[in-house]
């Protein structure tokens, strides 16, 4: 399996499968919220996921992290699973699955911020460029629904996805920090098992009463976000990032809105409209400047 790796096809295979399937789940999360509460679905997802994260870390033997580690790995937990998701799903209640999927993918523009004032990274005049290509590309995205006279929950909601995409940045520059010795399959493991715990207190306290339907559908959802776009998915990309350069590795976070606002106009029926199209260029083109 190791030499497989080492081949381009199959590295490029295995990156359309992921972001693919990255990119299908905001539909099944957007789905969800006729089934139960957006805090519940996030905590049964990362309960099933962390479950299988963890059944592979064993699997691989990959170890248990250092007690000295454990207070990290609960920060990035919050930052990078709870507050994410958390804000994720309460926002999609008002807001496109594929408009939602764009604007949390601006996080590397926000990693990018945050490591030139925390890790004193440099910034070229160049990726600077491609800073503010990106912020212009959220405000023609929001700028267009508040002049189409959009329902303040659909702008509360994009400004909750832009703080999640911050917090999601702000993980990295804290796992750049304090966790970057860490094996990273054992950091995502335990940072999801933490984050998890957060996120199940966050649901019991706001929809412990809430009823949760259980359907074939339900079921698919939880699991397929569970155990596919989490456990699984983010396995394959830990194992990839050891064979490849910066660039195929961001290549997924570029493919993911993509396929997200994709799959949200061919299954849910979502408009893209001029704004979301124009926005979508500049915030991706954007990040990729950044690289």
């Amino acid at each position: 399996m190791e030499q497989w790796f080492k081949q381009k096809w199959f590295q490029w295979m295995l990156i359309l499968l992921v972001t693919i399937l990255w990119g299908y789940s905001w539909i099944l999360m957007k789905d969800a919220l006729q089934y139960m509460g957006p805090f519940t679905f996030s905590a049964l997802r990362f309960v099933t996921g962390a479950a299988a994260m963890l059944l592979i870390v064993w699997l691989l033997r990959a170890g248990r992290p250092p007690r000295s580690a454990l207070p990290h790995l609960i920060v990035v937990g919050i930052l990078q699973t709870s507050v994410v998701f958390i804000l994720v799903m309460y926002a999609l209640k008002f807001i496109d699955a594929g408009k939602s999927s764009l604007l949390l993918y601006s996080m590397p523009l926000w990693s990018g911020l945050l490591a030139a004032i925390f890790l004193r990274e440099r910034i070229s005049k160049l990726r600077w460029g491609g800073v503010g290509l990106g912020i212009v590309g959220l405000l023609i995205v929001m700028g267009a629904d508040a002049l189409s006279q959009q329902s303040k929950d659909v702008i509360i909601g994009e400004l909750l996805i832009i703080l999640a995409a911050v917090s999601w940045g702000a993980s990295n520059v804290y796992y750049r920090l304090k966790l970057s010795d860490l094996p990273k399959l054992q950091v995502n493991a335990y940072q999801m098992l933490f984050g998890t715990i957060a996120i199940a207190l966050v649901s019991w306290i706001a929809e412990g009463g809430e009823p949760v339907v259980w359907t074939p559908e339900s079921v698919y959802y939880v699991l397929f976000t569970g155990v596919l776009a989490s456990a699984f998915c983010f396995t394959i990309w830990f194992m990839l990032l050891g064979h490849l350069d910066m660039i195929g590795a961001t290549m997924p976070s570029l493919l993911v809105p993509v396929f997200g606002l994709f799959f949200g106009w061919l299954l849910l029926g979502e408009v893209l409209t001029v704004s979301v199209v124009v926005g979508s260029a500049l915030i991706l083109s954007g990040v990729f400047w950044r690289i």
